[in-house]
């Protein structure tokens, strides 16, 4: 079907093989042909370094009504900058770079590249077949990284996709992360956007190289076998006059109306997402980075901002239905999930959402937006909020810590100590925690169990993990020589085992939306600041135990969710974490073993609370038969009566008599505990290893 006829209708998911620059032939030669889409432009030349950029050298030409404009041109080298001359209605000129462009000039050049990239040799194929569906339960440990900043040459700047490739891929082994998100990578103008106000919504920055430099590295991480994810912005792009701003003198990409027009709080414009070659242009975004990137997951910034018409603006904007929901962006965003569920049913389509907007990850089908996962905001809000409080004010902020667990299994859920967290002086994660070094390592350590062991995927930003104290900086490296200091490396080496056994044991991803695989043990002891919990997986079972005290609780009673023994897997405290060793220099592998000690002694307590309840069973069933024998009477009594003769009260009040109460016996059983010493400021983690 015409490629352009599907863009202005909204149905082009592959827009990028039909707009932009592409080769041709033109007489017999190689030559370029050129298509950009400005509908209420007066005239639209091309110009670049192939003809001195002259505004008359080459006028293109309209393609009937499409709003497309198109030429071909010969002899014009690879590498050559060009742009489009677009004349709007107002006869203005603006210099305009390619919607389309693969590659475009780097900063603070603005012009697009003609790029002609040999084809990629991917060795993936393996890799890509092996995936799973992306809502099957499976383990996803994600590690925020953005490239420019986590590490550089010693002369201060930046490694390319290439050199960072490999220490990416030995640094995300090492510390168990089966995934990186990486930020800023479509092209974008302002560094101190971090890359969220794009330009570039098919090139990777050339800050780092080429586009198939990028193709190296996305080839080398799955190689390793970690899934790589970008971050994605359909909500708003900047009005940098060379970008998508007001394309041909008029609103195009952004709405027309000017109430909905402009993101203030951003300075930013709005995607039109009624507009049918809107769709086109973004979801054929979507589809380049899965499809030709190889790519495992898009992460969608700033979903809130689409779903609500009054989002950031200071008066109240209602949809036909009186309601502030943006029903075009609703539509679009179930349009673009669909079919990426269609067509890329193993990749990872996550919404940054932080209101109640309901079934973000429910099918299109069900009636929800159609996404894979939600970034779970509140959890990180209410989290991190907790754990800024000194020790001795915890335990009036206790509910912020079971608040989540009302709501964890409403959507599929990741669990985010994101860069927003570690900017604008909120602090660091560290530099959060109260007290002394010692008790914010230790604080910490709790902080990155807690994550791991509630349900929902894992993400976190780079630096967490060994304890950075400043806020995250974009325009340089993080401190890794804070790893010199034994604290941090401690830290890192904490992290390092505690992400490796998030992925060995299934208990904590087997079962993430449903009670079966959550259970409370302990969640209202707030006097004392405990809490614990067990996961359950297909054939294990994990209790999580958290003091987030300094104060050490000897004799602390446990309810465990069965008797048996208890193998410890990980405790914070230990000494080669950094903690007290209060069980000792290490812990690990120890036993702990409910009450009674022996199997032999738990059967027979089995057997006799089974016995002893048959018993009250068949005495019930006595008294229940009695009952309703007398109670016969009664009423057959009480007919007799009636016709003026006097009511008996005596029979009348037996006749309200109760069924005889339900002995404890049979509602309260003999509960397992585990009696512990518990040490300061830490989590445990337990495996039940028998019965």
């Amino acid at each position: 079907m015409d490629p352009a006829y599907l863009f202005n209708i909204g149905q082009n998911y592959e827009a990028y093989k039909f707009l932009g620059m592409h080769r041709t032939e033109l007489d017999e030669q190689d030559a370029r042909i050129f298509r950009v889409w400005a509908p209420h432009a007066q005239k639209v030349s091309l110009a670049g370094d192939f003809n001195g950029w002259s505004v008359n050298a080459q006028p293109m030409l309209r393609l009937g009504e499409t709003g497309i404009w198109e030429t071909t041109l010969s002899a014009v080298p690879s590498w050559s900058r060009y742009k489009y001359f677009v004349v709007g209605k107002d006869g203005k000129g603006v210099w305009k770079a390619d919607p389309f462009s693969l590659h475009q000039e780097n900063r603070p050049g603005t012009s697009s590249i003609v790029y002609d990239e040999d084809p990629f040799a991917w060795t993936d194929e393996a890799y890509l077949s092996a995936r799973k569906d992306a809502r099957e339960p499976q383990p996803l440990n994600i590690y925020e990284v953005h490239l420019g900043s986590w590490r550089r040459y010693d002369d201060g700047n930046c490694y390319n996709y290439r050199d960072i490739a490999p220490q990416l891929v030995d640094y995300c082994l090492d510390l168990g992360y089966n995934a990186v998100e990486l930020m800023g990578i479509m092209e974008y103008p302002l560094d101190d956007s971090w890359g969220y106000q794009v330009t570039g919504y098919f090139a990777p920055t050339s800050r780092y190289g080429t586009p198939l430099d990028f193709k190296f590295l996305v080839n080398t991480l799955h190689a390793a076998g970690i899934k790589v994810f970008l971050d994605w912005v359909p909500a708003h792009f900047p009005k940098d006059e060379f970008g998508l701003f007001r394309f041909d003198g008029s609103a195009t990409y952004e709405y027309a109306d000017s109430r909905l027009a402009e993101q203030e709080e951003w300075g930013t414009m709005v995607f039109d997402f009624a507009k049918a070659e809107v769709r086109s242009f973004l979801i054929s975004s979507a589809c380049f980075w899965l499809r030709e990137m190889h790519l495992d997951g898009l992460r969608v910034d700033a979903v809130s901002s689409m779903l609500y018409l009054d989002y950031g603006h200071h008066e109240a904007i209602k949809n036909r239905y009186g309601s502030n929901e943006n029903l075009d962006a609703i539509d679009f965003l179930r349009v673009l999930n669909k079919m990426l569920a269609d067509e890329f049913p193993c990749c990872f389509i996550m919404a940054e959402e932080s209101t109640a907007f309901p079934y973000i990850t429910k099918s299109v089908e069900e009636g929800g937006l159609g996404f894979t996962h939600k970034w779970n905001m509140g959890w990180m809000h209410d989290t991190l909020e907790y754990f800024k409080n000194d020790y001795y004010a915890r335990k009036y902020a206790h509910n912020k810590m079971t608040f989540s667990m009302t709501y964890a299994f409403a959507e599929r859920h990741i669990l985010p100590y994101s860069h927003d967290e570690v900017v604008h002086g909120k602090l660091s994660l560290i530099g959060r925690q109260p007290g002394d070094i010692w008790r914010q390592c230790a604080s910490l350590r709790v902080l990155f169990a807690w994550q791991i062991a509630h349900p929902g995927a894992k993400l976190n930003f780079m630096g967490n993990e060994f304890g950075q104290f400043i806020e995250w900086r974009f325009r340089e490296q993080l401190e890794w020589f804070m790893l010199d200091l034994e604290q941090h490396r401690a830290l890192q080496n904490y992290s390092r085992e505690l992400n490796h056994l998030y992925l060995q044991h299934g208990a904590f991803w087997e079962k993430p939306l449903t009670w079966d695989g959550f259970e409370w043990m302990q969640a209202d002891d707030a006097e004392n600041s405990i809490f614990a919990f067990v996961r359950k997986g297909q054939d294990e079972t994990i209790l999580a135990l958290f003091n987030m005290t300094p104060a050490v609780l000897p004799g602390y009673v446990l309810r465990v969710p069965q008797y048996g023994r208890y193998e410890l897997l990980l405790n914070s405290d230990d000494v080669r974490f950094g903690g007290s060793g209060y069980w000792g220099e290490t812990s690990q592998g120890k036993i702990f073993a409910t009450n009674p000690l022996s199997q032999k002694e738990m059967k027979r307590q089995s057997q006799e609370r089974e016995n002893r309840c048959r018993t009250t069973l068949r005495e019930l069933e006595r008294e229940h038969e009695n009952y309703l024998k007398q109670r016969q009477r009664l009423l057959e009594k009480l007919d007799q009566q009636v016709g003026g003769a006097s009511v008996d009260h005596e029979s009348l009040k037996a006749l309200h008599q109760t069924l005889p109460a339900i002995p404890k016996e049979l509602v309260f059983h003999e509960q397992s505990e585990l009696v512990l010493d518990l040490p300061p400021l830490a989590a445990v983690f337990f495996r039940l290893v028998d019965v």
